[in-house]
């Protein structure tokens, strides 16, 4: 054996040995993490395969959902947020007015401007809010002006709104551990989203973190408890100040109503993505959550709380009052939330704190739950198919070019081989249409060993040598073999990058049988006939049919 052929070998042996460590050499044990476990029986071997193999929502079963983010409400709450800050803005230029309401989700009225302040009015609100909004005066009112919000701005809006919203549900679903989930666009213009999750036994609970809207709010409390909102309301003659707002406690101990502040000092985007779920040391065998807040948020919160020493603070989350306490000194960077949490319900509220709050709720519009029995059928059937297909391949091979059948057969396993091995390694997922990709990897991979045993049989009846026959049968096949490949690499190149869920699947399968169809067809095969060559004294014959 040449120095040149031993090389070739050692980097075929090598390839091989770390394909198999790959795929069968690794475990997920009971802690998360994958170790290295050498398979002593055929169950350590089916084990090892299982974990390391990730399997598609089509062969495992789980969810699969399509969500409609209501990206209307984002326009909404950027017009309420622009009334506040609007108003402010107008009492600190003091300019006079008498009320600011939102007519609509994408307009509001400013009335009580009085012809005086009319030219202060309009430059102010030309300064702040021309490119979000139009100034329009109010017919009939020559002190009354309605702020509409210009088209592309809310169109942004709705845009920016459900971008968030599957980066958001991305990084709760990551959170929960399921594997190789698919979270994308739908597609059809509606402002949807496509969510697949393999493996998921808890749809429930899956259901109700996505849709958690979580909106972390701090506000100063003004009044409260009252029994009932009319008993609030009383308080306040009927009417509550402008500034303020009614929401209702959930906690155990201070249930009611309580007048507080309508706007916030933080909010859930002063957060640090460091929220968790810790035992509550007030209540014995319930759990609250911490969070803390970020350098702006800590900017803000420390000077509000230390103006407001011995005053009432709220924890607000989604509208509900969650606990209400005394501020007893200046607090710059952390707070907490109870409220007789199990260790579950703290834990999925700390992962939407971390994860950030939803822009906008959202309405499902489609749920299917795709139960196992249909994964193993698909594998059974999927399976079976590619395995008949490889069977008669194999006999075709050995009977039309006998030797030369024996070459592509261990081309053709040790490319299966690499393909697994690159799944396992890569963590991809396997779907059915990803099985159909493997098939087809086959067929491309004999296709291949055809084009060179024939050519191989062209140069052989040209009178060349054997050795001759081999390599220029080998150098000119390579050229019509790269382009073959080259060309649906490219095309599943697009699938892949336009293509959702099994469409990728069977991209990423056929992508990687191919770069291993290259090796195994080239290389390995021409290694195998320069190795049964070089045992010859002087090489006359060659099988190939």
């Amino acid at each position: 054996m040449t120095a040149s052929l031993r090389w070739k070998a050692i980097i075929i042996f090598a390839l091989t040995l770390a394909c198999l460590v790959g795929l069968a050499g690794f475990r997920k044990e009971a802690d998360g993490k994958t170790h290295f476990k050498i398979p002593t029986s055929v169950a350590d071997l089916n084990e090892n395969l299982r974990h390391r193999i990730n399997l598609g929502l089509d062969l495992r079963g789980g969810m699969h959902l399509i969500l409609q983010v209501q990206v209307d409400e984002a326009v909404r709450t950027e017009t309420d947020q622009v009334s506040q800050r609007l108003g402010v803005g107008l009492r600190e230029q003091t300019i006079p007015y008498t009320d600011i309401r939102i007519v609509e989700a994408d307009r509001l009225q400013v009335s009580g401007i009085p012809v005086a302040s009319t030219d202060a009015f309009r430059n102010f609100i030309n300064e702040n809010y021309r490119d979000a909004f139009e100034l329009l005066p109010v017919p009939g009112d020559s002190s009354a002006y309605v702020l509409v919000m210009r088209p592309a701005y809310a169109e942004g809006l709705r845009r920016d709104a459900l971008r968030s919203s599957i980066e958001t549900i991305r990084q709760r679903i990551d959170a929960l551990g399921v594997v190789e989930p698919t979270i994308a666009e739908h597609g059809r213009g509606e402002w949807e989203i496509l969510v697949q999750l393999p493996g998921v036994d808890d749809p429930a609970r899956v259901k109700s973190i996505i849709q958690a809207t979580a909106m972390l709010e701090i506000k100063l409390v003004h009044d409260g408890p009252f029994t009932s909102e009319q008993a609030a309301l009383a308080s306040r003659g009927g009417i509550l100040p402008p500034d303020s707002m009614l929401l209702r406690s959930v906690e155990r101990t201070r249930e009611g109503f309580y007048i507080v502040s309508r706007s916030s000092a933080v909010t859930g985007r002063d957060l640090r993505p460091t929220a968790r779920a810790e035992v509550d040391p007030e209540t014995p065998g319930f759990y609250q959550v911490s969070f803390f807040l970020n350098r702006d948020g800590a900017a803000r919160f420390g000077p509000f709380t230390e103006q407001n020493i011995g005053n009432p603070l709220a924890v607000v989350l989604d509208t509900k009052i969650y606990s209400v306490a005394t501020i007893q000194s200046r607090i710059d960077d952390s707070g907490r939330i109870v409220g007789q949490f199990t260790l579950q319900t703290a834990s999925d509220l700390a992962l939407v704190l971390r994860s950030g709050a939803l822009p906008a709720s959202i309405r499902y519009l489609e749920e299917r739950t795709v139960g196992p029995s249909l994964g193993a059928d698909s594998i059974r059937q999927g399976f079976t198919a590619s395995m008949v297909g490889l069977v008669v391949v194999i006999l075709s091979m050995l009977l039309y070019y006998r030797g030369a059948g024996i070459n592509a057969t261990l081309a053709l396993v040790l490319n299966l081989v690499i393909l697994l091995a690159a799944l396992a390694y890569f963590g991809a997922t396997l779907t059915l249409p990803g099985i159909a990709g493997v098939a087809l990897t086959i067929g491309m991979a004999v296709d291949a060993n055809v084009l060179v045993f024939e050519r191989i049989r062209e140069e052989l009846r040209t009178g060349k040598s054997v050795v001759s026959a081999v390599e220029t049968g080998f150098d000119r096949a390579f050229t019509t073999i790269f382009d073959t490949n080259a060309t649906t690499v490219i095309a599943a190149v697009f699938l892949f990058l336009f293509g959702t869920g099994p469409v990728r699947g069977f991209a990423v399968t056929l992508t990687i049988g191919l770069f291993a169809n290259l090796f195994t067809a080239v290389y390995v095969s021409r290694t195998i006939f320069e190795w049964i060559l070089g045992r010859q004294a002087r090489p006359t014959q060659v099988s190939v049919g």
